[in-house]
């Protein structure tokens, strides 16, 4: 029988969690869950000087707001932990130890500046700048000597000049290395601490990780982690690397492209579901030309095999159209809540508000506007002509729709219409205005537009007939009023 998939994703806490690792995180999880494997959220926190508490909690927080969720963890515990690096020290330790004791490893007293005087002088016979290996092959006695001295030293893995290494990468096929492109690196550091290549392999070791799916940037690391998993004697895992996520310039993706990080996405009011399904179509093909994944379809269509080769190319308008979809399908009520601090720090709504008939008010209004919105910060700006009075009307709607000396009458004659309106029903307002569009011998447009301006200072929206029935009788005749007597007096303020 198959051994149990465990996979692992170990991010560093030295910055927020950026959409790259996410995106990993996300195929992670999706694989582990569709082969009832373990997912495993491992942090790597050996970087003392840049690892803070304030990002491990961020990390963890990020995690669980796009409801990835981990199996073993530092939070969970788990049979291999402890699953933070920094508390792992003794653990490598014992494996260094392990190595030195069968001589796959060998202490370096090379200094910095030995090996860089090393390195111009390959450089200068055109060969590769790796380390010359001056202190493979010293004597015992010599090493021992230096070792009880004191000398600053590294240790270094034993590796094989000769031949080659094939990755069978589960993504992209076997791929190739050379040996003599690999040279004796360095697997425990001077200040007594594991370099991340060997941290990491050790771990996975530890933790019967599986596969190990990871950035394509790490591909290169691999030869040296599977000359890792051949000096403990262990199988390495199998390996995956996924594409790079690239600007649609094709350049490296950066801030300067937009937000880069879940919790800027977040702040944005991209919604969960919307990030972890266009994290999916980041380098993965559904299949049937579909764009909308659900977290569960996702885990039943989810194979590496369909993970692309090529790089991933960042869609914002993807993303927006994506929260759309999301943002349009959830019930009024989940986002009223979502949006209720702001309501009340907008002074729509009084915090403890508790009158049934403005909190369904307020619920009709989110319903009307939410069909139009693509996202919580669209809907309240959305909302804004309910609750504030007009003071400005757009620019350019106003020299299109407010240019005609007879505008003014007609935005008079509307309320007047409206102002015997009975009941003030959509159905009602719509028959009555149409009505009055015909008397007026006008066609459509010549009315419904400058009305839309005036009661919304904007020229696209909802329905105008139930825009009119959601701000009432009064609001609307008199808002229709104020705009005449603005156009006819020549004080229109524009935005």
């Amino acid at each position: 029988m198959d051994k149990q998939v465990r996979v692992r994703f170990a991010p560093s806490p030295t910055g927020a969690l950026h959409i790259g690792g996410a995106r990993t995180a996300y195929f992670n999880w999706l694989f582990a869950r569709q082969q009832q494997g373990i997912f495993v959220l491992r942090i790597d926190d050996t970087d003392r000087a840049r690892s803070t508490e304030e990002s491990y909690r961020q990390i963890l927080d990020s995690f669980r707001w796009l409801g990835i969720d981990w199996d073993e963890g530092p939070d969970c515990g788990g049979p291999y932990g402890p699953y933070r690096q920094s508390e792992r020290t003794e653990i490598y330790r014992n494996h260094l130890q392990r190595l030195i004791a069968k001589g796959k490893v060998y202490p370096c007293f090379c200094s910095a500046e030995q090996l860089q005087a090393d390195r111009e002088e390959a450089a200068r016979e055109g060969r590769p700048p790796r380390y010359s290996g001056r202190c493979r092959d010293l004597p015992a006695e010599e090493r021992e000597r230096r070792l009880a001295a004191g000398e600053p030293h590294v240790y270094r893995l034993r590796t094989d000049a000769v031949g080659e290494t094939v990755v069978h990468d589960l993504i992209r096929g076997d791929v190739v290395f050379q040996n003599s492109e690999i040279d004796d690196f360095i697997v425990w550091k001077a200040d007594d601490s594991p370099t991340y290549h060997f941290a990491s392999c050790v771990d996975d070791l530890a933790m019967h990780i599986s596969h190990v799916i990871r950035a394509e940037e790490h591909l290169s690391n691999t030869p040296r982690h599977v000359a890792l998993f051949e000096a403990f004697g262990a199988e390495a895992p199998a390996f995956a690397h996924v594409p790079m996520i690239l600007a649609p310039d094709r350049s490296k993706l950066s801030k300067r492209h937009g937000a880069t990080s879940v919790s800027e996405y977040r702040e944005m009011g991209i919604l969960p579901e919307t990030l972890v399904n266009y994290l999916l179509l980041l380098g993965f093909s559904p299949g049937d030309d579909r764009e909308i994944v659900d977290r569960e379809t996702a885990i039943e269509v989810f194979s590496l095999d369909r993970v692309a080769k090529h790089a991933a190319v960042y869609d914002v308008k993807k993303l927006e159209w994506l929260n759309a979809h999301y943002f349009r399908a959830q019930s009024p009520d989940v986002v009223v809540g979502q949006i209720w601090d702001a309501l009340v720090q907008l002074g729509y709504v009084a915090a403890n508000e508790v009158d049934r008939h403005v909190l369904a008010w307020i619920r009709t209004v989110v319903e009307f506007v939410q069909t139009r919105s693509r996202s919580a910060a669209d809907l309240i700006d959305g909302m804004r002509p309910y609750f504030e009075s007009v003071t400005a009307y757009d620019d350019k709607g106003v020299r299109k729709q407010f240019s005609d000396p007879a505008t003014p009458e007609r935005l008079r004659a509307v309320a007047q219409r409206l102002a015997g309106v009975a009941p003030f029903t959509t159905p009602v307002i719509e028959s009555s205005f149409r009505a009055l569009i015909d008397e007026l011998g006008l066609k459509a447009g010549q009315l419904i537009h400058p009305v839309r301006l005036a009661l919304t200072g904007v020229t696209v929206g909802p329905g105008l007939f139930d825009v009119i029935a959601m701000l009432g009788r009064e609001e609307a005749c008199q808002r229709l009023e104020i705009a005449a007597e603005r156009i006819a007096s020549g004080t229109i303020a524009t935005k």
